[in-house]
């Protein structure tokens, strides 16, 4: 985390981590689980916890510290400030209520997919997502089409940073098996993933496209595996995906 840009601010970026650390607990954090998770030292994470606590964001209890309501503040910053979400969502709503399944639209952040927008079904699976959840980018459809999206070399260097963990017996977590399968996904502009982040869970994948063939965000659904075959997410999915992707572009392009 230390750098010698003169215009960089060690003490917010640290104060920053351990808001992040929350996130990826979901639950309550002692000192030292907050130094661990943030990447820094205990005595920087006290000091970060009871600045935050002093500001109203943290509360301590005992020997742990709790997010308070206000932290919320920050991510209702970016709802009211960037247009994206607003213009997303009902686009994704439009999706979820003529298929029944759930629809997201994400971008690719260091290892992982960021949730931008999100209109969930009533059908819900043990995976809770909403706008600014996090999912490792090698193991998800959206991922993986943004993945897709980089140059080789890039790719190589994202996963190569990453912890490819196996969180179902279908994970592929092979680097190079991944770069196959991330140079089909850049082939064929879509990406399905069957089961590889939860059993049960299908999802389907489409990129948003750049004026110059980039791509700008992922939009994909996901569905049960009961319900749905790949082959018929492919014929029925698949089609309405790369509607929306195309209806949508504009949008991320004037973000730019």
């Amino acid at each position: 985390m230390a750098t010698r840009d003169p215009d960089f601010m060690l003490s917010l970026a640290r104060g920053l981590a351990v808001l992040r650390a929350f996130g990826e607990a979901a639950g309550p954090l002692s000192v030292s689980e907050a130094a661990r998770r943030a990447g820094i030292s205990r005595a920087a994470a006290r000091r970060c916890l009871e600045t935050l606590a002093r500001l109203g964001y943290t509360e301590r209890q005992g020997r742990l510290y709790h997010l308070r309501p206000r932290a919320l503040e920050l991510g209702y910053a970016f709802l009211v400030s960037e247009p994206l979400p607003r213009t997303l969502q009902p686009v994704l709503e439009q999706v979820r209520d003529r298929l029944g399944e759930s629809c997201s639209a994400g971008v690719l952040e260091e290892g992982d997919v960021v949730y931008i927008a999100r209109a969930p079904a009533r059908r819900v699976l043990s995976v809770s997502l909403s706008v600014g959840s996090r999912l490792p980018a090698y193991c998800t459809s959206m991922g993986r089409v943004l993945l897709a999206g980089l140059p080789p070399s890039e790719r190589r260097a994202r996963l190569a940073a990453m912890e490819l963990r196996p969180l179902t017996t279908a994970t592929v977590t092979d680097p190079e098996a991944l770069l196959a399968l991330l140079e089909r996904v850049a082939a064929q502009g879509w990406a399905l993933v069957d089961q590889e982040l939860e059993p049960g869970l299908r999802s389907i994948a489409v990129p948003v496209p750049g004026p110059r063939g980039e791509v700008l965000a992922a939009i994909n659904v996901g569905v049960h595996a009961e319900r749905w075959s790949p082959e018929a997410m492919q014929e029925r999915i698949l089609p309405l995906l790369r509607r929306v992707a195309e209806l949508v572009a504009p949008a991320f392009r004037a973000r730019r």
